[in-house]
Formats: C-alpha cells, structure tokens, sequence
C-alpha cells in the first residue's frame, strides 16, 4: 500500500499528503508521518518558477537549498518534501536536475492542480522550507551496470508520464544511462495528452545526441499529429522488448502504466531486478 502511494504522489508531483498522523517536535522542527523517515526541514528559496510546456499545465521551479541537504542527492530519482511553511501541506517532488556536488540548487517539476498554487504561482525568492533527501533513486549502478544478472544491459528502456518524467530527466542527464562502457542502447517512451503538455522538448534534441531516442506518445493527439498515439504500454507492446535477457528499464508515472509496463517486460524475460522504479 505504501509503495502504490508513492508511486502516485511522486509520479504526479502531488500537492498533498495526509498523514495518519502528525505532530511537531518543536525541539527539532520536525513532522511524523507516520512511516519512513521523520522529514527534518530546512529554509530554502525559490530563484525561478517558469512555465514548462506550452499548454501551461505544468511549471519548473528551482531552489536553492542549504549546501548541506543539498550534498545528499546522489542518486537520479531521489526526491524530498516541500512546503511553505508549518501550516502547509507538504508536497512529494522526485528532483529532476541530476545530481551535482558542486550546486545547492534542485530544481523540479510540478503539475498544476487544486491545492498548490502557493507554489506553481509563486515568484522567485520566496522562502519555502524543505526536507532532507529522501528515497534511494534509480539504484543503477548495482542493477544495470554490474553483471549482477550475468547479462550485461546492453538495452535500457525509459518509461515516463506526466510530470513523471522528472527523475528520469535527471537520471538521463546524469550520464549513467549510457555509461562509460559504449555500445548500449536507450530510449524514452514519454506520455502525455497532447503536444502542448510535453515537457523539457528542448532537451529532446540534447537527449538525443547523447543517444536515448525520444518517443513521445500522446493519449488525445491532434488530428495533424504524425507520432505515437494511445499510452506508453501500447506503444512498448507494439514496438516488443529486444534481448530481454540484456534489458533494463527505469518506470515513474501512474500505477496503471507502471504494472502494465512492468507485466510486459517481465513476459518478455527482463530480469525483475532490471526494472527500476524510485521510490
């Protein structure tokens, strides 16, 4: 149960989470949620909030935390919890810029809907509070890049919706996708409802030149749309899994999406432990 609530909050970029519940240790400024580890918060501050598709439906906004918390993120998929202040409810936000030891700065991307617009409408320099780094990512390097498996990775497959695609930005801009070795393939099966919802297109052609091919693949095309149409899984079913023993695949989005995605691949003979969710 715990892990499909996760799933949820941080694939949508949630703007609540209500616990079962809360109580303040005025000692150390910190909430209990009730599982997990106790959020201890930090002031931090708000140094962008730009639109981040042309429809408008979602922003990225950037922060910039205390050198400290912001040493902790270092593994692509990780995320925190943010709020205004004491009296607001906390959202659940994966970091979408890779892990960087040399900035302080996260930035994240966020779908609007009812109950957060004191951050998708909030100006720069606005003084938020946020948690430690939480989760352990896209665990990579021990389930992709190892021969944990016996079978190298030579194929990675990316499956992100919505604002789902926020730690697998920073898992591709991470490099680890790739890796140092060569001679792995990877692409992105990206969805959203229509064109003017998607997110980070001008990274697509950056994405692209590091190799990871970009499918967007859109629920309610436009009549004039020459891409893929229907929803992730369908399009991953159509296209098939090549060399399963040599895949692996990184999910965030809708719990619908994840099971179907995760069943194909599983049929197809990915090894479970290859199929990497962040949470």
């Amino acid at each position: 149960m715990i892990k499909a609530v996760l799933l949820s909050l941080l694939a949508v970029g949630s703007d609540a989470f209500v616990a079962p519940k809360t109580f303040v240790r005025p000692s150390h400024h910190v909430l209990f949620m009730g599982w997990g580890p106790d959020p201890t918060w930090t002031s931090a501050k708000l140094t962008s909030n730009d639109v981040a598709c042309p429809s408008g439906a979602s922003v990225t906004v950037n922060v910039e935390l205390d050198a400290d918390v912001a040493k902790e993120y270092a593994t692509p998929g990780q995320y925190v919890q943010l709020r205004l202040d004491g009296d607001t409810k906390p959202l659940f936000l994966a970091v979408c810029s890779s892990p960087d030891s040399e900035s302080s700065n996260f930035e994240f991307l966020i779908k609007k809907t009812e109950g957060n617009e004191w951050l998708t409408t909030a100006a720069a320099g606005t003084a938020v509070e946020v948690s430690q780094v939480l989760g352990g990512g896209f665990p990579m390097e021990e389930n992709l890049d190892s021969l944990k498996f016996d079978f190298p990775t030579q194929n990675v497959m990316l499956f992100a919706v919505g604002s789902g695609i926020a730690p697998i930005k920073a898992a591709i801009e991470s490099g680890q996708i790739k890796n140092d070795a060569g001679g792995r393939s990877a692409r992105l099966y990206y969805g959203e409802r229509t064109p003017d919802d998607l997110c980070f297109t001008d990274d697509f052609p950056k994405w692209e030149a590091a190799g990871i091919e970009v499918v967007p693949v859109l629920s309610q095309p436009p009549s004039d749309w020459a891409g893929r149409s229907g929803y992730v899984q369908n399009a991953l079913e159509e296209d098939g899994v090549p060399i399963p023993r040599n895949s692996g695949a990184l999910l965030c989005g809708m719990k619908g999406m994840a099971e179907s995605v995760k069943d194909i691949l599983e049929k197809a003979g990915v090894f479970e432990g290859r199929i990497l969710t962040n949470f």
